[in-house]
C-alpha cells in the first residue's frame, strides 16, 4: 500500500542530526563521483531494483542522501526516483537500524520535498512492518486501493 504524508506538519529534523553527528554519523548529499559507490552498496545490501531507483536519484541536484560512519555508508534515501512526489527507496545497515538513522534520513528527504514545493509526499508500495515506523515518525497513513499503485505492471524477474 501506498502511504501520504502531510509535508506541512513534518518534525523538526536539527537535532536528531546533531544526536548523529556526536555519534559520529554523517547525513549529506552523494556526490556525482561517488555514484558508483553508493549503487554498489544498495545493490549488495538491499536489490537490483532498489538499485535502479537510486540510480535516477544521480541528476542535479542529486534526490539522494546517505548517512556515513567513519566514511562508509550505513544507509540511504531517495525520492522523486520512482515517480514525480514519490519518497523512497530508505535502507538502513542491518546493524545501525533502530539507531535513528532510517529516521533522519527520512526527515532530511521529506523536507527537501517540502522545500521543491510539496504539500503531500506519497511513500510507494509501504511494506506492512514498516508501516508503524512512518506512522510514528511523520503520521503517514495508508492511501485507500493504492496496492499494487504505479507497480502493477513491473516485470517478472
Amino acid at each position: 500500500m501506498d502511504c501520504l504524508v502531510k509535508l506541512y506538519q513534518l518534525p523538526p529534523v536539527a537535532s536528531l542530526l546533531e544526536s548523529l553527528t556526536a555519534r559520529e554519523i554523517h547525513i549529506r548529499r552523494p556526490l556525482a563521483y561517488e555514484k558508483h559507490q553508493v549503487l554498489d552498496w544498495i545493490e549488495m545490501n538491499f536489490s537490483p531494483s532498489w538499485r535502479s531507483e537510486a540510480d535516477c536519484a544521480f541528476h542535479s541536484p542529486v534526490t539522494c542522501f546517505i548517512a556515513l560512519r567513519h566514511r562508509q555508508i550505513i544507509g540511504f534515501v531517495c525520492y522523486e526516483v520512482t515517480a514525480k512526489n514519490f519518497f523512497g527507496p530508505l535502507g538502513i545497515a542491518e546493524s545501525y537500524r533502530k539507531q535513528q538513522v532510517g529516521s533522519a534520513l527520512a526527515l532530511k528527504a521529506l523536507w527537501s520535498m517540502w522545500e521543491l514545493g510539496y504539500g503531500y509526499a506519497i511513500i510507494g508500495s509501504v511494506a506492512p512492518e514498516a508501516l508503524p515506523f512512518y506512522q510514528k515518525l511523520v503520521s503517514a497513513f495508508a492511501i485507500p486501493d493504492s496496492s499494487p499503485g504505479i507497480y502493477a505492471e513491473r516485470l517478472n524477474q
